[in-house]
């Protein structure tokens, strides 16, 4: 596969694993009820922000919407759109793969871009989330009018380019019916079904390709025989033909005069939704002149520089996600992303690196919740309500010298052993809160594929079980140094009584603590590994 060659293009590949994870410090809740602790507003370098948020969200996110800057030379109000190329891309990178690695296996990621990096992103892209994954480059028309003052050509679009996680797990919902199509349901003949459209009752095919569909059907009002024509034969066979007309879904015009007949079709027969395309009419997801507005209502004095219109998020979300589910935006910008998941019943998380998270997104996230009618509140009939919570990046947690920072507690370094051993993001559902146990995790190997095409694959194969335990921060209520986060004979002994009471109690231990007091034998017999914090604890 081609791929791009840059300055500094290697380093750009180690970015991503050198950043130090950080502390996520809360600043202030807002709101109440649903979402209070499931949206998130991030102030920080959106580097290190998604770094943070790897070891709770990984693999978790089902939609990403980012608008990154364009590269177009041009310095903002809010930010600097002005890198050298193999800076923007060397930017780029690293963040594309962290946001891959949030993404569920069935999520996707749409991005935003112009023609000064788009077709460089594109191939960037196809490196990161592979080449197979590529969905499609969505066209918006994001000016309804050229720019008279345009050097050469007036560029009235920008790119959306979206990539599946996995593009065999990956479906969009359909788009909902629009006014104009709804109201092309008619009933010229006074069916009291009510009314319906009507479709072509022939297809592409010769009678010599299909001669079973072509035969002639008799007109109710002439009596005469009609035929498809020479090049063209029915779109069903004889008997769903004369099952159609037994229940009057054939249509002969208004005195039976069409030459051939056509199928009625009612609105509960039809699908309940249109395939998105490609290009997007700004009419239909708005425009540069329409974010702009909408950011005025949250801060008319200093507007954001590039917002998008709240339409156009709302069309990627109905598409890639349903409602409860995460949507992240690691370029925030103006807020329009969280906003549009929040009143769309998504879960969110949005960071952002300048002040304007806190003098632009916190503002407006707040009216959201106040219920402000702007965008696309009267369309998705948004009251108000739910909640989020606004953090800013604290301190790291791991020293250069492996020690973890006193800041930390049980929960967060739990996150970080959990995916260390997993690989997958950590819940507290998975073992049994306020308890050392975080879990037992299955290891499953793929079975060879079937010899035979026409077989169904066969069922993953256990490979193993492993129980994770984790003695921090006094976990098991004892406080003192060398005491309760220490492996001794009676920590054993709690522990083993809880290890008999999960649901494979079978499994072997892994257990992390800051010492250990047992022998090597007493160990094996407990079928228990241990691994000592910090200096096992690496978080990768």
């Amino acid at each position: 596969m081609p791929t791009l060659n840059w300055l500094n293009r290697e380093q750009a590949f180690t970015t991503a694993p050198q950043v130090p994870y950080r502390l996520l410090e809360p600043v202030s809740r807002h709101g109440e009820g649903p979402g209070l602790h499931d949206n998130v507003l991030i102030q920080g370098d959106n580097l290190e922000a998604l770094k943070a948020l790897l070891p709770f969200y990984r693999g978790q996110v089902k939609c990403i919407f980012i608008d990154p800057p364009y590269n177009t030379k041009s310095a903002f109000e809010h930010y600097d759109d002005n890198l050298e190329h193999s800076q923007w891309l060397s930017m780029m990178l690293p963040r594309l793969q962290l946001l891959r690695d949030l993404l569920r296996e069935d999520g996707s990621i749409w991005v935003t871009i112009d023609d000064n990096e788009g077709h460089y992103l594109k191939v960037l892209m196809d490196e990161v989330f592979g080449r197979r994954n590529f969905v499609a480059n969505v066209f918006w028309e994001k000016k309804f009018s050229p720019q008279n003052d345009a050097y050469q050509i007036s560029i009235n679009h920008d790119h959306v380019l979206v990539y599946a996680k996995r593009s065999e797990n990956w479906r969009p919902n359909l788009l909902p019916r629009s006014e104009k199509q709804t109201k092309n349901f008619k009933n010229p003949d006074n069916d009291p079904r009510g009314p319906w459209l009507s479709a072509d009752y022939t297809c592409a095919k010769t009678k010599d390709e299909r001669p079973n569909l072509y035969y002639a059907i008799q007109n109710p009002f002439t009596g005469q025989d009609v035929w498809p024509s020479t090049t063209r034969v029915w779109a069903f066979e004889r008997t769903s033909t004369q099952l159609n007309l037994e229940q009057g879904l054939l249509y002969w015009g208004a005195n039976g005069n069409n030459e051939r007949p056509r199928l009625k079709k009612f609105p509960d027969t039809v699908q309940q939704g249109m395939v998105p395309t490609t290009f997007w009419r700004n009419d239909e997801v708005g425009n540069n002149q329409d974010a702009k507005k909408e950011t005025l209502t949250f801060n008319a004095v200093v507007p954001f520089a590039t917002p998008k219109p709240e339409r156009l998020i709302e069309r990627v979300l109905t598409l890639a996600s349903n409602p409860g589910d995460l949507v992240l935006d690691s370029f925030l910008g103006s807020g329009t992303t969280a906003a549009v998941a929040h009143k769309m019943g998504r879960r969110w998380i949005g960071i952002e690196m300048g002040e304007h998270a806190a003098t632009h997104c916190l503002p407006r996230l707040q009216k959201v919740i106040a219920g402000e009618q702007g965008g696309i509140s009267t369309a998705v009939g948004w009251q108000g309500g739910g909640g989020f919570g606004f953090f800013r990046l604290g301190a790291p947690i791991f020293g250069a010298d492996g020690s973890i920072h006193p800041e930390v507690r049980f929960a967060t370094l739990a996150a970080f052993v959990w995916q260390q051993e997993t690989g997958t993001a950590f819940s507290p559902q998975h073992g049994q809160p306020s308890t050392p146990y975080l879990g037992t995790y299955a290891v499953f190997d793929n079975p060879p594929p079937p010899t035979d095409p026409a077989a169904p694959p066969a069922a993953p194969v256990l490979r193993s079980r492993t129980a994770y335990y984790l003695l921090f921060n006094g976990i098991l209520g004892d406080k003192r140094p060398a005491s309760g986060n220490v492996l001794t004979l009676a920590v054993l002994d709690e522990l083993l009584a809880l290890h008999a009471r999960t649901a494979y109690p079978q499994a072997p231990l892994v257990v992390y603590g800051e010492a250990c007091r047992l022998g090597d034998a007493r160990l094996a017999q407990a079928r228990i590994t241990f691994k000592h914090i910090p200096y096992d604890v690496k978080a990768k």
